[in-house]
Parts: C-alpha cells; sequence; structure tokens
C-alpha cells in the first residue's frame, strides 16, 4: 500500500506497460482452506457513473472550484464519449476471466514494481510493550518462546486450522495467512518478485537468527517433525550468542535498506559467489528471521516508545541495528538487549491484520506456564551463514550505509499513548471509534494548515476472494464543513455537534461501501491500467491536476486494532506528508505519528500534539453540549 501511494503521486500518473507483464503465482492449498476460499465471492467492478460521481464529491474539499470545474467536464467527456464504457466493458471481462480483477496488478503496481527502499518508504513495524530483562538470559529465554509461540501459530497455517475470520457475519479471505511465513521478497532491475517455500514438498524447517550483524540457520524442528521445546530453543540462542560476540563483521543485511535497482544490482554482485548465494537462499527460505539486537542509547521514559518505533522501522541507522536485519524478509521479529521488541514486515504479500493477529497469537501464548521439561537431547550447533566479502561487495555497503544514515536522519516519528479516553468515549455517544479519531485528524490537520487535504485511511476488501485494499476518503464534504465550524465562535455548539454527527456518520458509510467494494480508487486505478493495457492512449482524466492531488495524501492513515497494547509506524507516503497509525484501546489510545525532516512544513511532534488536542477538544464538544433532538 506505502509504496502504491507514492508510485501514484508522480507528475506524469503513468504506469509503465512492461509492469504488467509477468503474472504473480498465487499459493495454491488443498482441503479446508480451498474450500472456504471458493465460497467467497468475487471482487465486483462499481458502476462506471457511480465511481464518477463519488470521485467529483471526493475531490470537492480538496481542490480549488475551477479545477473542479475542469475535472467535472473532464469527467464528463470520459462518460458521454465512450471512453470510459470501453474500459469498463475491459475491466468486467478480466473480472468474469480472474479469481480478482485486482489482486495481481495491486501487487506489481503497489510493490514490487515500487523502486524506493522498502525501508521506510513501505515496511511497516510494530512496537512492543517494554520488557524487562535483568539479563542476557532473559533475552533469550524471552526470543525462545516468542519463537514457540510462532511455531504454534504456524501449525494452525499447516493444518489449515487456523480460524476463519468474519466481519459483520460475513467470512474473510485467509489467503494473506498463507503468504507470511517462509517466504521473502527478491529484487529485481524492473521489477521485484515473491518467493514463498511454504507450499514445496519439502517446506523449510528452520528460522534464521541475526545477532551482531551475523546469520546462522537455526532449525527448530525435531527430526520426527515436532517443534524444538522453549527450552531447546533457548539453548540453541545461547549458542549463537557465544559464537557471534565480535562486531566486526560486514552488516551484510544493510545491503537490503538500498533503493530497488541498487539492491537488485548489488544482489547480483553477491549471489555470483557460490557460498553467499547459498547464505542468501537460507535466509530467503527460513520461516521467519528473528533479529537479536544491541541496545540503543538510552531514552527517556517519554522518548522510548518513539526511539523503539524507530529501531522496528529502520534498526538506528549503520552504528546501530540496521545491519542486524534483512528487511527483504516478509517477517522478522526484533528482541532487543535492553527490552525494546517488536516487528517489521516487508508489505508485499499481507496487510497489517494478518501480521497484528500472529502477534496477537504469540503474546497470548507466552502468558501460558511452558511445558513439562523434555529430556534434552545434544542438538547441532546452528550453522553459521558465510559470506565472502569482495572489495566491490564491501562499496557496495559502504554505500548503503550512507543512504540509510541520510534515511535515518530524514525520519522523525513520534510514538503517543493518548490517555484521556479510549473506545469507550466515541462508544458512548453511539459513534464509531475510528470515524471519531479520523474526524479527530481532519480536525488536526486543518488548525496546522487551515486547508483539507487528500487522506488515505485503508479500507479491507477481504469480503471477496484474494482481497487486499481500497482507500476510505476520509476528507469529505461534511468533514471539510465541520472542522471549519469547529473554531468558529458564531457558530453554536449544537450546531457544531450535528456537524460533528454528520461527518462521522458519512465516515461510517463511506467504510461500508469501501469494504464491500464500492470504493473508487482502486476502480479509477483499474480503469487506468486497462487503457494502459490496451495501448491506448490514457483518458485524460488521468493526467488531470485534479487526479494527482486526489493521490497526493498527505495524511496517510491506517487503523490496525490488536489485542496487545502495541502500535504499528510506518513512513509518510508524500515529502511534505504524515503517516498515522493507531490502535485504539478501551480506555487509552496508542498512536505513531511520522514525518520528515527534510519538509519544513511538517512535524511530527506538532501534529501529534494538534491531534490530542482535537480529540479532547471533540470529547467536550459532546460532553458539554445539551442533547437536544438534532
Amino acid at each position: 500500500m506505502l509504496g502504491f501511494l507514492r508510485t501514484m503521486v508522480g507528475r506524469s500518473g503513468m504506469v509503465k506497460p512492461s509492469c504488467l507483464v509477468r503474472p504473480v503465482a498465487v499459493t495454491r492449498i488443498t482441503g479446508r482452506y480451498l474450500a472456504h476460499q471458493e465460497s467467497l465471492p468475487k471482487l465486483p467492478v462499481p458502476p462506471l457513473k457511480q465511481t464518477c460521481d463519488r470521485y467529483l464529491a471526493a475531490l470537492e474539499p480538496i481542490v480549488e472550484e475551477d479545477e473542479l470545474q475542469h475535472t467535472r467536464r473532464l469527467l464528463e467527456e470520459f462518460q458521454t464519449g465512450g471512453v470510459g464504457e470501453r474500459l469498463q466493458k475491459g475491466l468486467e471481462r478480466r473480472a468474469r476471466k480472474m479469481e480478482n480483477w485486482l489482486s495481481d496488478w495491486w501487487l506489481k503496481v503497489a510493490y514490487l514494481d515500487y523502486r524506493m527502499p522498502v525501508v521506510v518508504h513501505s515496511s511497516p513495524g510494530v512496537v512492543l510493550p517494554r520488557m524487562e530483562f535483568h539479563d542476557r538470559q532473559g533475552q533469550m529465554r524471552f526470543a525462545a518462546k516468542m519463537i514457540s509461540g510462532v511455531l504454534n501459530f504456524k501449525t494452525m497455517i499447516d493444518n489449515e486450522t487456523l480460524p476463519v475470520e468474519h466481519l459483520g457475519g460475513q467470512a474473510l479471505c485467509m489467503h494473506q495467512y498463507y503468504q507470511v511465513l517462509s517466504s521473502c521478497r527478491i529484487p529485481g532491475t524492473k521489477s521485484d518478485s515473491i518467493v514463498n517455500y511454504s507450499q514445496g514438498r519439502r517446506p523449510p524447517s528452520h528460522i534464521t537468527v541475526v545477532h551482531n550483524f551475523q546469520f546462522f540457520v537455526l532449525d527448530v524442528y525435531n527430526s520426527d517433525g515436532t517443534p524444538l521445546t522453549v527450552d531447546q530453543i533457548y539453548i540453541q540462542l545461547e549458542k549463537i550468542w557465544n559464537s557471534s560476540l565480535q562486531t566486526n563483521k560486514e552488516p551484510i543485511g544493510i545491503l537490503t535498506t538500498q533503493d530497488r535497482n541498487t539492491w537488485a544490482k548489488a544482489y547480483n554482485t553477491l549471489i555470483k559467489d557460490r557460498t553467499n548465494k547459498e547464505s542468501v537462499r537460507a535466509i530467503q527460505k527460513s520461516i521467519i528471521t528473528v533479529c537479536l539486537d544491541a541496545p540503543m542509547p538510552r531514552a527517556s521514559e517519554e522518548q522510548y516508545r518513539s526511539r523503539a518505533a524507530v529501531q522496528m522501522l529502520h534498526g538506528g541507522g549503520s552504528r546501530w541495528n540496521s545491519g542486524n536485519r534483512w528487511f527483504d524478509k516478509t517477517i522478522q521479529f526484533i528482541i532487543g538487549e535492553d527490552g525494546s521488541c517488536g516487528v517489521i514486515y516487508e508489505h508485499a504479500p499481507a496487510e497489517g491484520p494478518p501480521i497484528i493477529k500472529l502477534i496477537d497469537h504469540v503474546v497470548e501464548y507466552m502468558k501460558q506456564s511452558e511445558m513439562v521439561r523434555t529430556p534434552m537431547v545434544p542438538l547441532p550447533m546452528p550453522r553459521k551463514l558465510r559470506f565472502n566479502i569482495t572489495p566491490e561487495i564491501k562499496n557496495d555497503i559502504e554505500k548503503a550505509k550512507q543512504n540509510l544514515n541520510i534515511m535515518v536522519q530524514d525520519l522523525d516519528v513520534r510514538v503517543i499513548v493518548f490517555p484521556h479516553f479510549g473506545k469507550n468515549v466515541p462508544k458512548s455517544h453511539k459513534m464509531s471509534p475510528d470515524a471519531f479519531i479520523q474526524i479527530a485528524l481532519q480536525l488536526a490537520y486543518y488548525r496546522m494548515y487551515k486547508v483539507c487535504c487528500a487522506t488515505y485511511e485503508s479500507a479491507s476488501l477481504r469480503m471477496f476472494r484474494l482481497g487486499r485494499t481500497d482507500t476510505i476518503r476520509s476528507a469529505s464534504i461534511d468533514s471539510a464543513k465541520f472542522v471549519k465550524a469547529m473554531d468558529n465562535s458564531a457558530i453554536q455548539n449544537m450546531e457544531k455537534v450535528a456537524l460533528f454527527e454528520k461527518a462521522v456518520k458519512g465516515h461510517r458509510t463511506y467504510t461500508d461501501m469501501a469494504i464491500r467494494g464500492q470504493a473508487i480508487d482502486r476502480h479509477l486505478l483499474g480503469l487506468k491500467l486497462t487503457a494502459i493495457e490496451d495501448l491506448t492512449s490514457l483518458p485524460e482524466i488521468f493526467m488531470d491536476t485534479s487526479y494527482a492531488k486526489a493521490l497526493h495524501y498527505n495524511l496517510s492513515t491506517s487503523q490496525v486494532p490488536a489485542k496487545t497494547d502495541c502500535v504499528m509506524c510506518f513512513g509518510p507516503v508524500v515529502p511534505d506528508g504524515y503517516g498515522v497509525c493507531y490502535n485504539p484501546m478501551d480506555e487509552h489510545i496508542n498512536f505513531a505519528v511520522s514525518a520528515f525532516n527534510s519538509c519544513e512544513d511538517t512535524n511530527a511532534s506538532r501534529m501529534a500534539q494538534t491531534l490530542e488536542e482535537a480529540l479532547v477538544d471533540l470529547r467536550d464538544l459532546l460532553e458539554q453540549t445539551p442533547k437536544a433532538k438534532l
């Protein structure tokens, strides 16, 4: 999602036809999973007129009146001149032929063709509650139990006993769960690819562990196919720790932080050597990667969460833990010596919810008392992965360090725990907590900049087979009316409440529409890609200033609710924008706000503070205004 947002903001708005050539393989599984998948409906293609009308409505709060008039004329031509109808029919044909008309396109355009680094620009991090490790053994013990929890979750995937999720009584697509383990992204010079080893004849039985920039293969199953116990994993981690005490190794993992073209070139150089190729393949095939991090610089309790967020997102730079990663790996669990822990995941195979579900499962699993200790069978030493570093590879590593450190310096992340209320307050006013928070974001942005901006909130399309996401456009005509009225002393509170309630209701309506496959953004993308595949000239609506503004998301947001008291974080998707992710708990809300230091107009701390004030003001508005029949 994040990569796509940046891709679509380019000046020409063109997607190269070459990006549509290679189809992406979809993992096939039999049995219960397949039966469930086939029972799901296909993603619909919304009616053309409906999307055009809703697109105009979405533009109204974010573009000037003269631009809107111009777009209105272009849309009229598009619908009546035959071009729109022809593209619509082409898209409908594609929808009839395919399991999901969008999924292959989306994977390519949103992720695999995206050339910026996955670090900061695409891969989200998750900050888990801080642990107190009294010694190194505490860190190893925690890591061992976490690995055991992942294997427990993997058993449900392998046996196809993972409970099917539902939304509003409807079963959801479970495909993404089968994509996240034993998978990895591979860099390519024009487009990347994803490998998934979980469905092979001999699925991988190892994880990779990285400590002091050194990678190890740790087999996590016994010869009879049973997973190692927590005690056995702990002993193996101790062996890894003891044999990787020297930090004078080259941080080979830092190569994965480069932009995709540079990394693809370095990757091809790296794997020319047979030893290197085998080591890289072992990382790619592993179930997950576990990063045992060195402590980061000490931070105050107030700053700790924000510092942990950047540790999860990029590792802190070449001096700290950024070389202790393989950023192409789908899932990496991070356990720091100082108690900081979390996850970073490569976004191409899955959205946040399956990752959070895995995290919730692992956290719950770790609360259970441990099994009776098993008699210790001597286990082989985990295998250290060797890399032959040529002068050319060494030079690539040095360049990667420099570029990463620039990126690290540029990213500002603020994680806040909003203490005043959680889901409880919006629910007490019969409002959707998500809609309440989104309108607060609109208010915060308006207070800072005195304009409304294009806002992206991800909506799950998992009601449909192979569904990924569409966009909830939180900046609406109703939200704009409300935020402009909120600080206007000439307007009575009763009227403000009425406008607020209407904005919240409008957001809820758009959300429902989006999850049912009736939003505008993926449909417009589908029409555009159909035009490119037909090799006809691109319709003017896609080269219009309004379209560029609609895709320039100054606010890129996501609600990722979890049972665990954690928060997801990601970078902004435009140079002058914010990335905002939140996890509403019952009594508080966890927020992560990011911005780039290189932009003078944005400030993550100021946005976080303004958002806190907006939330409190909205609660006060509701509680201080006598309830009348509005």
